[in-house]
């Protein structure tokens, strides 16, 4: 398992990342009318509200979150902050919006399976993605009950030194996660193949709600009504409403 393990931990992630941001870029360039989230809410909004909600909500949350606390160095915080207790925030605060993900996007797929009319209109990788999301967050749930055998913050330790080491170009990745279940792994990899997948899915519209958020640094606008020039005695330039 070791050359299986140096590939799956200590090159794919690369290789995800590489194919994440380069196809994004490609796609952003050369196919921009297919930059959109292709929402089916014409087709039928009832339960669409709901698990859309939630599951942005849940996933949102997850991301930061893993975002943060796996790639900030633990001698950050170790001062205010012990291992275990930072592992127990995460467990419950992960657990929280682990399971709202999970409502959401049990719902989104039983809706679009379960409807004729928005089945019939899905193209297969919203489907398939669909299926990697609700798979993503049920292992990402099962993997808090192995995590609260061992509340000492080690293993969440070794994992967050694994993604330090991979964003860093660091060796000996791999080697840090020779203790961990297969259940954290596998919760690894589908994670990695979500970003490999990535630029082909409808997940590419997650970028322009990122950009957007640039608009809150943008400076005011200024508008200003355009002057007529009236001339003297008259109230109103002619043909002006």
């Amino acid at each position: 398992m070791n050359a299986l393990d140096t590939f799956l931990f200590g090159i794919y992630p690369y290789i995800a990342l590489t194919v994440f941001l380069l196809g994004s870029l490609i796609r952003f360039d050369r196919d921009q009318y297919t930059w959109k989230s292709d929402s089916s809410q014409l087709l039928r909004a009832g339960q669409l509200r709901w698990g859309s909600n939630l599951f942005h909500i849940g996933v949102l949350f997850l991301f930061f979150g893993h975002f943060f606390g796996m790639l900030t160095p633990h001698f950050v915080y170790e001062h205010f902050l012990s291992a275990g207790t930072k592992q127990l925030m995460a467990m419950v605060s992960g657990g929280i919006a682990g399971v709202l993900g999970f409502i959401g996007v049990t719902i989104l797929l039983m809706r679009r399976l379960g409807d004729e009319r928005i089945r019939v209109n899905s193209k297969t990788s919203d489907i398939v993605l669909l299926i990697l999301l609700w798979l993503q967050l049920a292992l990402g749930l099962a993997t808090i009950p192995l995590s609260a055998q061992h509340m000492d913050g080690s293993m969440m330790l070794k994992l967050a030194g694994w993604a330090q080491y991979i964003v860093t170009f660091q060796p000996g990745a791999t080697a840090l996660l020779a203790d961990a279940g297969w259940i954290f792994k596998l919760h690894m990899f589908l994670g990695m193949s979500i970003f490999f997948i990535f630029p082909f899915t409808r997940l590419v519209h997650v970028w322009s709600g990122f950009g957007a958020a640039a608009y809150i640094m943008r400076p005011y606008q200024v508008v200003r009504a355009r002057r007529l020039n009236v001339p003297a005695g008259q109230t109103q330039a002619p043909n002006s409403r």
